[in-house]
């Protein structure tokens, strides 16, 4: 029998570390993978993790997955650093890309460029909206944020096809449920001629720096982390615990609709209904598997990409299922919860340390000297 025992202190080698072993075992367990399914292992991983990046425009494609990964991971790690459980930055991406998509739709030929910007603010406050719903409702009613969020996901997904099959369907797009192309005005800037990554990876970038100096340079980040950490010790140091609650959960909202206005008005230009691509979710492993840390998070941004782009070329070239991205994605997952339980804890046989704890039990309660008799008043 063997039991789990905390360790008296954690290597902060492996603590940083961790990640990296966790690919390195979910590359191994694809391996596996790829020589059960009858395909050749080094094609596998060539197709996960060379042909991403083989050149320049594969790189940009790379960097158009890894921008709304990055964008929502970074308002994800402000809710787990606060210890608010957003689950659902799918429907706060999906909220956002809604109403940024209203906004585009009410271009013309005779629209300004001043529409991006519109758009893009436009997506944020829908996703904060979204998310300050959950906000409300733990507030006020001290509802389960996990389950909250995660049913506006559903309820967004929803929305969004019906919108797409009935006010904004195109009426010229030959019954396909999906709205009219989007005027070239409201088509998000792209970084360079012949590429299709936008201004939104410089953004995801900033974002990355301005969370790191709000986290580690600002009273207030340091309030939402002693939140999140000891809610004692922040009560006691004045730090509000409602408002701890409405920042993470509008930040991290304000993140996905951002992610999502800048998605519907770049490289999809119109709404369709498979705007939901699972970005919310993958976020969720970014940010873990970054550490909570803005740098961190830029790198597990990248990696998630490759596997989805991974995943659909496995399924053009291999003949392999779509779903291998979510394998992947899961066994990431996975890999890294257990090297972070076997950080904090080590595994020990439950009759071992019986018999240690009953020896010390026995040596604690057994005196070192024998007592020595004190003298009676009467013998003095």
């Amino acid at each position: 029998m063997l039991k789990l025992e905390p360790r008296p202190e954690l290597s902060r080698f492996w603590t940083f570390a961790s990640p990296i072993l966790a690919l390195l075992i979910t590359v191994l367990i694809g391996v596996a993978l790829f020589a059960a399914l009858g395909k050749d292992p080094v094609k596998g991983l060539m197709v996960f993790f060379y042909e991403p990046i083989k050149s320049g425009y594969a790189i940009g494609e790379l960097m158009i997955k890894a921008t709304p990964l990055l964008i929502i991971a970074l308002g994800l790690a402000v809710c787990f650093r606060s210890n608010v459980w957003n689950i659902g930055a799918e429907g706060q991406f999906v909220f956002g890309a809604i109403v940024a998509g209203g906004v585009a739709l009410l271009a013309d030929k005779n629209t300004g460029s001043w529409i991006v910007v519109a758009i893009l603010v436009a997506g944020t406050l829908g996703g904060m909206v979204w998310a300050g719903i959950v906000a409300f409702l733990r507030d006020r009613f001290n509802a389960n944020e996990i389950l909250v969020s995660l049913m506006l996901v559903y309820v967004a997904t929803l929305l969004l096809s019906y919108m797409v099959f009935g006010p904004w369907k195109d009426p010229q797009g030959y019954n396909f449920p999906q709205s009219k192309t989007f005027e070239a005005v409201t088509q998000i800037p792209r970084l360079f001629k012949g590429s299709r990554v936008s201004i939104g990876l410089i953004i995801a970038l900033v974002g990355a720096g301005a969370l790191w100096v709000f986290l580690f340079r600002t009273r207030a980040g340091f309030a939402q982390q002693v939140g999140g950490l000891a809610p004692a010790a922040a009560r006691y140091a004045g730090f509000s615990a409602r408002r701890a609650v409405w920042i993470a959960l509008l930040t991290s909202g304000g993140a996905a609709g951002l992610a999502g206005a800048l998605e519907v008005a770049g490289p999809l230009g119109q709404l369709t209904p498979y705007v939901p691509a699972g970005y919310g979710f993958a976020a969720i492993i970014v940010a873990f598997v970054g550490r909570l840390h803005p740098v961190g998070m830029v790198f597990s941004a990248i990696l998630m990409s490759m596997f989805y782009i991974g995943g659909e070329l496995a399924q053009s070239r291999l003949g392999l299922p779509k779903s291998l991205t979510g394998v992947f994605q899961g066994l990431l997952l996975f890999t890294l919860l257990a090297c972070d339980t076997l950080i904090a804890y080590r595994i020990r046989r439950k009759a071992a340390a019986k018999a240690v704890l009953t020896t010390s039990s026995l040596q604690a309660s057994t005196p070192l000297t024998a007592p020595v008799a004190r003298p009676t008043e009467g013998a003095l």
